[in-house]
């Protein structure tokens, strides 16, 4: 699919060992990019960037957003950075609320203080779904939302707060990206905060029923890797300055519920092995701070970046489960 790409530059993602931040990576040495790599490989995996480690264009910073020198050293003569770094999961962050706030919020600060005192010239950063809260409207419309409904959530929402102040005190170019349930390659399925399509997957695949929580009728806007690959160059790249200082759905603008895509998963691993034909689904109790529907507008996405999803859910699984079983 052609779209504006980020080329000849260079790039820092913070975050970049991780399932995006790696997939990221990737993405941009194909495109002539000089990449660096901020991980602390607290949720990221070296396995991830292995194959990227031995690029001449590829350099790893084994360090943390929470240390300003870290940042300050990261950024140095960077054009753009893809800021991924952050503490995922709303359970996670109800269990410690204290380090999703070190790293979501002065993690995040710090970077911008970083990226503002080198000069970098955009700074698109990966902003979230969760941030629509109790806001019961769908689909979700970028400048509608409710009120935060876990710890996660909040330092979602004052990252959009500190990047907006950035660009009206210091001019800085900032853009965010409101990711709507990511999945794909590399997506790690194990530990406690595992999300629902890679941890679904890696059951099905031992023949171990998965478990939803609550009745399956929850629904969302599962987005695969490459369309969010895809928002990332287009924010990074584009010269509409209406576009600047803006947030963006990262969506396909679609809405399934947690059964129908246990489901999918079900019917698409079954081709592969006909025994997980036999596998049960099972339910058990809701979880906390879990909105109950997730759907999103993509509209002002492809207006002002020219956005155009180039998976929907059945293609991207299949994508994902081809490299679930290699």
């Amino acid at each position: 699919m052609m779209y504006q790409k980020i080329q000849n530059k260079k790039v820092l993602v913070t975050g970049g060992a991780g399932f995006i931040g790696s997939s990221l990576c990737e993405d941009l040495l194909n495109y002539g990019n000089t990449v660096i790599c901020l991980d602390n490989f607290s949720t990221g995996y070296r396995k991830n960037i292995i194959s990227f480690l031995s690029h001449p264009n590829f350099h790893l910073i084994d360090g943390d957003i929470r240390n300003i020198t870290d940042c300050q050293t990261a950024v140095q003569d960077v054009d753009i950075v893809l800021h991924q770094a952050a503490l995922g999961s709303v359970p996670r962050s109800l269990d410690d609320p204290a380090t999703a706030n070190e790293v979501n919020i002065t993690g995040f600060l710090n970077m911008l203080i970083a990226a503002r005192d080198a000069g970098v010239k955009r700074f698109v950063y990966a902003a979230s779904s969760s941030t629509y809260g109790d806001s019961e409207g769908l689909p979700k419309v970028e400048d509608l939302i409710g009120k935060p409904l876990s710890p996660y959530a909040v330092t979602k929402y004052v990252n959009e707060l500190y990047a907006h102040v950035f660009g009206l005190s210091y001019g800085m170019e900032t853009i965010g990206l409101r990711y709507f349930n990511v999945y794909g390659r590399r997506q790690d399925p194990d530990g406690a905060y595992a999300a629902v399509i890679p941890k679904f997957i890696q059951q099905f695949m031992r023949f171990e029923s998965p478990i939803i929580n609550g009745d399956g009728s929850y629904s969302r806007d599962f987005t695969y890797i490459d369309n969010v690959i895809q928002m990332n160059h287009l924010a990074a790249t584009t010269e509409d300055q209406s576009a600047i200082g803006q947030v963006f759905n990262t969506a396909v603008g679609e809405r399934t519920t947690l059964l129908e895509v246990t489901q999918l998963i079900k019917h698409y691993l079954a081709e592969f092995d006909p025994k997980i034909s036999t596998v049960d689904i099972k339910f058990g109790p809701s979880r906390q701070g879990d909105i109950p529907h997730s759907l999103a507008s993509v509209d002002k996405a492809k207006e002002l970046l020219g956005y155009e999803p180039s998976h929907d859910l059945a293609s991207g699984l299949k994508e994902s489960l081809k490299w679930y079983f290699n």
